[in-house]
């Protein structure tokens, strides 16, 4: 039954990946005009009624929302919240295709971490994987060689945040749904979203601030009407890709569609050709390739190592 309910779970991982690339292009193209925590703000009060109802769907009640791990959830949201502000930071400033691939380097962090954070057995391929991995954001970020510089940092960190928060949705999934955490996720969202908005949305330190960091400190402002239905879209987004994304490892084993997540490069490198003629330099692809290799040699080993 679950074989025959593996390309259901692939196609829902394909789709869910496609529609958040989307979210990429909105806030990349909106990082010189609009503050990440507007942005950010309209995304998360647009989400949070769909999830609502994707949690009254899936659960049966709004009761699942308020548990014992509740706080936790809430935690591990506005961490979330920081793995993508610094994500979305690097995004502002390099090109869509890098920002990803190096964000790509949180499966890598996480078969690093999680042995050590939770006592999981380690994958004997994975000190080979993620050492390889890491050789590739160094080709991509070119540090020492006129490269990237610091704001390559930023999706690294990224990718970090990313990692521990999957980590912690572990134990947590033990006793919470899904819905549930991308309920209290979004809500930490919009909660760090307003701290940030109180601190930069004056735009007092805009002027001087370094480029990486612009995105953050830009003054909240109106938006155009085009502009404030961008930032809603974002909020339906992230929506409707979380349920399916939901929906893919609900219905399929993850080592199975994990890998299909990759397909996000496919969409990074199409949008940022298409709408800023952005294409990575030859070490650059060379660093793609070995992050994704290093990431799908990793998945199958963990593969293999849970069926055995």
């Amino acid at each position: 039954m679950q074989a025959n309910r593996a390309p259901a779970g692939i196609l829902a991982v394909i789709a869910g990946v496609a529609i958040f690339s989307v979210q990429d292009v909105i806030l990349k193209g909106l990082s010189d005009r609009y503050p990440l925590s507007e942005a950010m703000t309209i995304r998360s009060l647009v989400a949070m009624p769909l999830i609502l109802v994707i949690v009254r769907l899936s659960d049966g009640t709004l009761g699942r929302l308020f548990t014992p791990g509740t706080g936790w959830m809430i935690l591990r949201g506005l961490l979330n919240f920081l793995a993508y502000t610094a994500y979305y930071l690097g995004l502002a400033v390099l090109p869509l295709a890098t920002t990803t691939a190096l964000f790509f380097a949180a499966p890598l962090f996480i078969s690093l971490l999680a042995p050590r954070l939770l006592g999981e057995p380690a994958v004997p391929a994975a000190s080979a994987a993620v050492a390889a991995g890491f050789v590739g954001v160094l080709l991509i970020a070119q540090p020492g060689q006129g490269g990237l510089g610091l704001a390559a940092v930023l999706p690294v960190l990224g990718a970090l945040g990313y990692a521990l928060t999957m980590i912690a949705a572990r134990p947590l999934g033990r006793t919470e749904t899904a819905a549930a955490m991308a309920f209290w996720g979004n809500f930490g969202f919009l909660v760090c979203a307003l701290i940030l908005s109180a601190i930069f949305g004056h735009g007092r330190w805009a002027a001087t601030a370094p480029e990486a960091l612009r995105f953050l400190m830009l003054p909240w402002i109106w938006p155009q009407p085009l502009d404030f239905l961008a930032m809603a879209v974002c909020g339906a987004i992230a929506a409707a890709a979380l349920t399916l994304l939901t929906q893919a490892y609900r219905v399929a084993p993850a080592a199975l569609v994990a890998p299909f997540e990759y397909s996000f490069m496919f969409w990074a490198l199409l949008w940022g050709w298409l709408f800023w003629g952005d294409l990575p330099d030859p070490l650059a692809w060379l660093g793609i390739a070995v992050i994704i290799g290093a990431g799908l040699h990793l998945l199958r080993a963990e593969a293999r190592a849970t069926a055995g």
